[in-house]
């Protein structure tokens, strides 16, 4: 997402390479009548940063497949404030996920909440397959908590609910990626976690762009085993239970 202003300011989502892109903006997939730019280098990434691209947006899927690479649960509290039920919201993901030998990871969104991943193996699953799976879980814990969760769609009727969105998770749609800045007055970056940060004293205006960086000098990065814990996910023998 670009600000051409700088925050606060007007924003708006750009996904195609412009016209007068620099030629070494050379990797690209078709998307209709325009190409969408791959951002897979450092010189890609400095050029979308001149661009003030302040937030980056990512989808669900590699560039290459139409089927998830990840599940990616969005916990949306009211406000920032309330921010303590999507911490527990998280904490509830992980004791399910635990249940059925799902290894997850948590982060930051940057803003007001937080997301949840399971990887999975490349090019394994449908969407149609992640929604039988994502749907239980959301409804699930509303079951459980429906004085706390809500998968109200609609704002006005969340009340001061937690929203557990699942619906998000589908083909050409997008979650703010791990490590990306938001345009906030904070300058807050969508911070990926160890699951024993995820308590009650944990707040989103700690991670900073300094304290990011100063963080990852420290205690390197949570998401680090990512690719490589998503080729042991045994998410088939899980979606077989709801399948049957």
């Amino acid at each position: 997402m670009r600000y051409p202003h700088g925050v606060p300011g007007d924003s708006f989502y750009q996904k195609s390479i412009p016209d007068n892109a620099p030629a070494f903006l050379n990797a690209s997939i078709p998307n209709g009548s325009n190409n969408q730019l791959i951002c897979n280098d450092i010189q890609t990434l400095l050029w979308l940063g001149n661009q003030l691209a302040l937030e980056f947006h990512i989808p669900f899927q590699k560039f290459y497949s139409d089927k998830p690479s990840e599940i990616v649960f969005d916990l949306d509290p009211p406000s920032v404030n309330d921010f303590n039920l999507a911490v527990f919201a998280a904490q509830k993901m992980k004791m399910i996920f635990d249940r059925f030998n799902l290894k997850s990871f948590v982060k930051t969104s940057g803003g007001k909440g937080m997301q949840v991943y399971i990887p999975l193996p490349f090019d394994t699953f449908t969407y149609e397959d992640t929604a039988i799976f994502t749907e239980f879980i959301c409804s699930f814990l509303v079951e459980q908590y429906p004085d706390i969760f809500t998968i109200e769609r609609l704002k006005k009727n969340r009340g001061n609910r937690l929203y557990l969105d699942y619906v998000q998770h589908r083909k050409g749609k997008t979650i703010i990626a791990p490590y990306s800045t938001r345009a906030n007055e904070q300058g807050l970056v969508a911070t990926p976690l160890e699951w024993q940060e995820v308590d009650d004293s944990l707040r989103p205006e700690k991670f900073t762009i300094p304290a990011v960086m100063e963080r990852l000098k420290n205690i390197g990065d949570p998401f680090r085993d990512y690719r490589e814990v998503r080729n042991r996910q045994a998410f088939d023998i899980v979606l077989n239970q709801f399948r049957n």
